[in-house]
C-alpha cells in the first residue's frame, strides 16, 4: 500500500492535477503529471470507471498500478503529483504492461521538462544560430 504522503487525497487536487497537469497516453493508462517543489514526495492518484469491467477487475487493476506506483517512490521518484486513469484495455493488461506504462509516462514528462528548462537564445546571443547576422 502506498503511504499516505504518497496518495493524492482530496477532489481538488484530483481536479487541478487532472486539468492543469501534462496528458501523456500510454496503451493502457492515461497519466497526468505535475511537477512538484523539489524535496517533495511524489504522489499517486487512480482513476478507474466501470468501463474497464467489474469491481473485482477494477480493484485487481488499480492493485497493480498501486504496487508500480509503491516500486517508483521506493525506487527514488519525488517531487511528482501523477493522476493515471486506466483504459479499457487495463482490465486485461499484466502488471508488468501497467508498470511499464507508468515509467513511460514519467519519462516523457521528464523529457518534456528538460526541454522546457533549457534557454529559448542562448546565454550569448550572438552564438545563437538564429541571431540576425551583421552585414
Amino acid at each position: 500500500m502506498l503511504a499516505k504522503a504518497n496518495r493524492v487525497t482530496s477532489a481538488d487536487d484530483y481536479r487541478s492535477i487532472v486539468r492543469r497537469g501534462a496528458k501523456v497516453a500510454g496503451a493502457h493508462t492515461v497519466s497526468y503529471l505535475r511537477s512538484r517543489e523539489s524535496g517533495t514526495d511524489a504522489r499517486f492518484g487512480f482513476i478507474v470507471s466501470k468501463k474497464v469491467g467489474s469491481a473485482v477487475r477494477r480493484n485487481l487493476v488499480r492493485r497493480r498500478l498501486k504496487a508500480a506506483c509503491r516500486e517508483l517512490v521506493d525506487g527514488g521518484v519525488s517531487a511528482i503529483d501523477v493522476v493515471v486513469r486506466a483504459l479499457p484495455t487495463a482490465a486485461d493488461a499484466d502488471f508488468h504492461a501497467l508498470r511499464a506504462d507508468v515509467v513511460s509516462a514519467l519519462q516523457v514528462h521528464e523529457r518534456r521538462s528538460a526541454s522546457r528548462s533549457r534557454p529559448a537564445i542562448a546565454a550569448d546571443a550572438a552564438a545563437h544560430p538564429l541571431a540576425a547576422k551583421d552585414a
